[in-house]
């Protein structure tokens, strides 16, 4: 028997289509370098993307080709989202925090025909283009309100002619929509290119009860950059439902957050655990208070979420949910929600679920292996090497012969990181496993060390790193900074640690540092604290 299903392919334009005869009015606001707030709907979303798309094949870029953005989260990257896969070509989110080099390189690398790029960004332009052999065409969005400087193309020019009579190219549903680079930590960053089938699945699973629990009656905050991994295509899920999508621009403050927050009547919102560390210790400080969505959700991703974070945000009624995910999984691999049977689990057992990683979600499946490759049982003990696979996961990187370092023969992605997963199937991170530190040949998990350093009072924020030891090889150095105006010793954090780890596990060095270094999506960059620490020898007695 055939199926007498139709053979529709799945493509991002449907989602547009679909936002502007359902949802045209709803509200697209984005806060601008003054703070002032530009408000526009997807009815003008979606004519400027088609119109985006009409000026990108009028330029001569072709299909497959990519075209990058340089820019910060507001109105125009969202046509940008839409209206680059609209004309066929690729769109490439360029990570505005990397150096340089690094960018010089993956524009070479993905060979991007044209770039758009935001005004108040130009000055990191004017370093990248000299390392560039041939710098492409630059388009000028006047983010911040002023005309565009001399000699640059603006953007509205660009997109200036009517499109109401635009037509989308025919493309098959595996077709390249996107493309986004990862950081690049361990030797040169690695193009992930995703697919309109990929991200369509994605946004569709993304919003499910279980997950996000999106819907049109949201009012949604993407913090989470949209040069990191799709801003983890919420932009995408956003518009297929009609929500309204806010956009904070450069402003990441806790403050200014929870500032867009009242008065947009937030009730969904993505960021990483800095960005809410932030927040929380604005609504600590006592200098105001903010007339917040209770029960808002906040979807946490990109590191682990410490538990004490969470219980806290739970005293102001507001909601901490995570997930875990990388570039290469588009990024969504697991999402925390309590299953039925465990709602009425004691409050310490719900705790300790929602500061996992939380299950994966449907179609993407998780296994954890050993050293030889063996799948290991799921029972919260067995810890070995996290893999994933699915109809978003990558099975390569471009421009890249496949790797076996990071793929297997199977077809699954190794990620690198060390996990569990129990009964229930809840995955925790133990670490990544180039973070694990080894002493006296046990391993040491530097997450957990890290997120229960994080619960005391007196710390804003805490890294464990491995440090030399003349007998046991690696010992954990806690790398803290305290909160202003609170004092804690190395002795009150000791004590903290101990009735929650064996007495090995339980750092004797600390360092007590004004900031911690970070990636460019806002992790720690723990590179950069072991080159700084790597004289430190260890004080634990041999």
């Amino acid at each position: 028997m055939r199926s007498t299903m139709m053979q529709t392919p799945l493509s991002l334009n449907q989602l547009l289509e679909h936002a502007n005869a359902l949802y045209s009015g709803r509200e697209v606001v984005s806060r601008r370098p003054d703070k002032s707030l530009h408000r526009c709907n997807y009815g003008s979303v979606y004519a400027r993307a088609r119109q985006l798309a009409q000026a990108l094949q009028r330029a001569g870029v072709g299909r497959g080709e990519a075209v990058g953005t340089l820019m910060w989260n507001h109105w125009a990257h969202l046509e940008a989202y839409f209206g680059i896969p609209a004309a066929g070509a690729v769109l490439h989110t360029l990570n505005l925090r990397l150096s340089p080099e690094d960018l010089a390189y993956i524009i070479g690398d993905a060979e991007d025909r044209l770039i758009l790029i935001d005004d108040v960004l130009l000055p990191i332009w004017e370093k990248v283009k000299p390392l560039l052999a041939s710098p492409p065409r630059v388009i000028v969005f006047a983010f911040s309100g002023a005309p565009v400087p001399s000699g640059h193309e603006d953007y509205e020019d660009f997109i200036a002619d009517d499109a109401s009579g635009y037509c989308y190219p025919e493309q098959g549903e595996n077709e390249a929509m996107g493309m986004c680079y990862t950081s690049g930590t361990t030797g040169r960053p690695k193009g992930v290119v995703y697919s309109h089938r990929s991200m369509v699945l994605h946004a569709i699973v993304g919003a499910l009860p279980d997950v996000l629990a999106a819907s049109s009656r949201d009012n949604v905050l993407v913090i989470t950059p949209m040069f990191h991994a799709n801003a983890w295509a919420m932009p995408f899920s956003a518009l297929m439902l009609g929500a309204k999508q806010v956009f904070p621009g450069p402003h990441l403050g806790g403050e200014d957050l929870l500032d867009l927050m009242e008065s947009e009547h937030i009730t969904l919102s993505l960021g990483v655990p800095t960005i809410w560390l932030m927040v929380l210790q604005a609504l600590q400080s006592g200098k105001r208070s903010w007339m917040l969505v209770q029960g808002m959700r906040m979807s946490v991703g990109g590191a682990a979420v410490p538990r004490s974070l969470i219980e806290a945000f739970d005293k102001y009624g507001l909601t901490i949910k995570q997930g875990w995910g990388m570039t290469e999984t588009s990024p969504l691999g697991s999402f925390t929600s309590i299953k039925p049977d465990l709602l009425d689990a004691p409050a310490d057992e719900l705790y300790a679920i929602r500061a996992r990683a939380g299950l994966q979600v449907p179609l993407v499946q998780l296994r954890i292996v050993d050293d030889e490759g063996k799948a290991l049982p799921w029972d919260g003990v067995a810890t070995g090497e996290l893999q994933c696979r699915g109809p978003w996961v990558a099975g390569g990187y471009h421009n890249q012969a496949t790797d076996p370092e990071k793929f297997t023969a199977d077809g699954w992605l190794r990620t690198g990181d060390v996990a569990t997963i129990d009964a229930e199937g809840y995955l925790r991170i133990a670490d990544r496993s180039k973070d694990l530190i080894k002493s006296g040949g046990e391993w040491i998990s530097s997450v957990d060390l890290e997120n229960a350093i994080m619960g005391h009072p007196a710390v804003a924020e805490a890294s464990v790193i491995a440090v030399k030891h003349p007998k046991w090889g690696e010992r954990p150095l806690a790398v803290v900074v305290k909160k202003a105006g609170k004092e804690v010793t190395p002795g009150e954090l000791r004590e903290l640690l101990l009735p929650h780890f064996a007495k090995w596990q339980v750092p004797d060095d600390f360092a007590f540092v004004e900031a911690l270094p970070r990636t460019s999506t806002g992790k720690f960059m723990k590179t950069k604290l072991r080159q700084e620490f790597k004289d430190w020898v260890s004080k634990t007695p041999a």
